[in-house]
């Protein structure tokens, strides 16, 4: 529309012209060569134009005939780019789509087409054809190719950083991102890889650097950044606390600024405040952070601030920090811990006992039986307590990509990431806790069976009956022993029944301790009250062997009718259980040894 406004705007303007002439009359004498001509205005006009539009055409055709060749090889040459250009935006196509056979069969059709040094996109388009394939050797030297030229170079730095990434070799990769930052730092994949491989060397200020570009760049946010830098300030000055205590407080305390809730920052301003005898500076530091967050670490930094202190000075100031975050399992259990080391058990057992009541974790039943064994030196019921340390929830530990520290870090061990540790409990252990006493359960005897003396046997059908309190391990009653079981027993549901003839009935002594029941009352009750073994300690001579008694038959037991005793089975029995070998130990029982090392192996 706008080249027709073009066209007739000029027509217009000269047909105006031609009117505005026509109008007014006039003539145009010409003398040359001695003739004189002379013609009216009009007609001068039009000749004129004629002439010039004459003389354009004229121009035109010499030009076009002039330039006809180039033009032609033009032509040809700008089709036969683009069929280069679609060949190669087809390969990339097929690349990114994963057909590897299309990609190569582009590709080379891109090369015939198209100049490998005018167009990248080619190298590009070969070296994806390659991993595609699986040819990753030839792939990297078509990446090494690209380094040597200028507009390529980052994009083969790129393609090498991934190669690297791909067989694991961290160092390479983070090299290659060293290069790419040179060269363009708004990269976020080369600043990063580039953050972590300054940070495992070590280089805090260099790396401190790289966060500053980063943020400036608009690659991460502003907390982001600060959260990074308190990071690695703190990991500075954890550095530098021996040596230099004085720059060690300076970087901990800005990290403290930038990044109040990280513990580390805080606990190493405190230790270092605490070198240069500013103890109440670092006092107020840690107890800001026990109010947002009560950490053991916390905890141990602020109660052993000054090495000469004694047992009760600690424990008034571990008083201290229950006070400022009253009603939590973590001032209770630092409480208990001080209490135990100035030797007040009281105190301890009932700090302890609060942290269990408000969270049951595998530390505090272990503080119990540190406690326990100090004040009583009762074995049994430190069993009782390491048992249950086995069964609690885990307390919680520095854990960063599956992997548990006992202190933090400030790089991930496994992937080199940074700010990856993170104070929580591990969740491995509680499956498997559970699973363990399902697959206990599912296995647990109905009926009770004859102990066998074996060191290999399983203990995993003890670990489901395992008793929940320390009257369910020790057993209060006497054991009965052999000489007791011999006794006749007054059996209610087995009367006297008639005996063979070949020997009278009144000689006969009934099975020792067994009680004829139908089978469906032993399997209503199958662990009512079972007898568990005790822990006999190993110079308890005086506690005698304890027989087992063992069911005649209990798969023939008719629950209908009452079976009348055979003798001679009962006299099998009872040379069997006479001649029957004591083991080792001799206050110990058949089969108790695995009872005992299944359920505390703590030890």
């Amino acid at each position: 529309m706008i080249r027709i406004l073009f066209f007739l705007v000029p027509v217009f303007i000269l047909g105006f012209a031609f009117a505005w002439l026509a109008d007014r009359p006039g003539d145009l004498t010409m003398t040359f060569g001695g003739y004189q001509m002379q013609v009216s205005l009009l007609v001068a006009a039009i000749l004129i134009t004629a002439v010039v539009a004459a003389a354009m055409i004229l121009w035109w055709l010499v030009k076009s005939i002039v330039t006809s060749p180039h033009a032609i090889s033009r032509h040809f040459r700008n089709r036969r780019r683009d069929r280069g250009y679609e060949a190669l935006s087809m390969g990339m196509i097929a690349a990114g789509a994963g057909d590897p056979a299309l990609a190569r069969r582009k590709k080379k059709e891109a090369l015939k087409l198209l100049s490998s040094d005018r167009e990248p996109l080619v190298h590009l388009l070969d070296a994806q054809a390659s991993l595609l394939e699986g040819d990753h050797p030839g792939a990297r030297q078509k990446f090494e190719a690209m380094l040597d030229k200028p507009e390529m170079k980052l994009l083969g730095l790129r393609g090498l950083y991934l190669e690297a990434e791909r067989v694991g070799d961290r160092q390479a990769a983070r090299h290659y991102a060293e290069r790419a930052v040179e060269t363009a730092p708004q990269l976020a994949w080369a600043s990063g890889a580039a953050l972590e491989e300054k940070s495992e060397a070590g280089e805090w200020d260099a790396a401190l650097r790289l966060v500053d570009t980063q943020k400036s760049t608009q690659q991460i946010d502003r907390e982001t950044a600060e959260r990074r830098k308190a990071v690695l300030l703190t990991a500075k000055a954890t550095e530098l606390l021996d040596a230099e205590p004085v720059q060690a407080k300076n970087a901990a305390l800005e990290a403290h600024r930038l990044a109040p809730d990280l513990v580390p920052a805080a606990i190493v301003a405190a230790k270092a405040l605490f070198r240069l005898d500013d103890l109440r500076k670092g006092a107020k530091i840690l107890e800001a952070g026990w109010k947002r967050n009560a950490h053991p670490e916390i905890a141990d930094a602020y109660v052993n601030a000054r090495l000469g202190d004694s047992t009760l000075d600690r424990l008034t100031r571990a008083k201290k920090l229950q006070a400022l975050k009253q009603n939590n399992p973590e001032s209770a259990l630092t409480v208990a811990r001080a209490a135990l080391a100035a030797g007040d058990y009281k105190l301890a057992r009932a700090q302890a006992e609060a942290a269990i009541r408000q969270e049951p974790r595998e530390g505090a039943y272990l503080l119990l039986a540190d406690i326990e064994e100090a004040e009583t030196g009762d074995q049994g019921r430190v069993r009782q307590w390491l048992g249950k340390a086995v069964r609690a929830p885990r307390d919680p530990v520095w854990i960063a990509d599956g992997y548990v520290s006992d202190r933090w870090a400030p790089l991930s061990p496994v992937t080199g990431r940074l700010d990856a540790f993170e104070w929580r409990a591990p969740v491995e252990r509680l499956g498997q806790v559970i699973e363990a006493g399902d697959e206990a359960l599912a296995i647990t005897p109905t009926l009770p069976a004859p102990i066998e003396h074996d060191e290999h046997r399983s203990s995993k059908p003890v670990v489901a009956a395992e008793p929940e309190h320390v009257e369910d391990i020790i057993v209060e009653e006497p054991m009965k022993t052999a000489p007791e079981t011999a006794k006749p027993a007054k059996s209610e549901a087995a009367p006297a029944a008639p005996a063979p003839a070949a020997e009278p009935v009144a000689k006969v002594e009934p099975e020792p301790v067994v009680e004829q029941k139908p089978a469906e009352k032993l399997a209503e009750k199958p662990a009512a009250k079972p007898e568990p073994a005790r822990p006999v300690a190993a110079n308890d001579a005086k506690a005698p062997a304890t027989v087992t008694p063992l069911a005649a038959k209990p798969a023939a037991t008719d629950t209908t009718a009452e079976a009348p005793i055979d003798a001679e089975l009962i006299e099998e029995d009872e040379k069997r259980l006479a001649k029957m070998p004591l083991p080792d130990d001799p206050g110990v029982e058949d089969g108790e040894k695995p009872v005992a090392e299944s359920r505390f192996r703590l030890f």
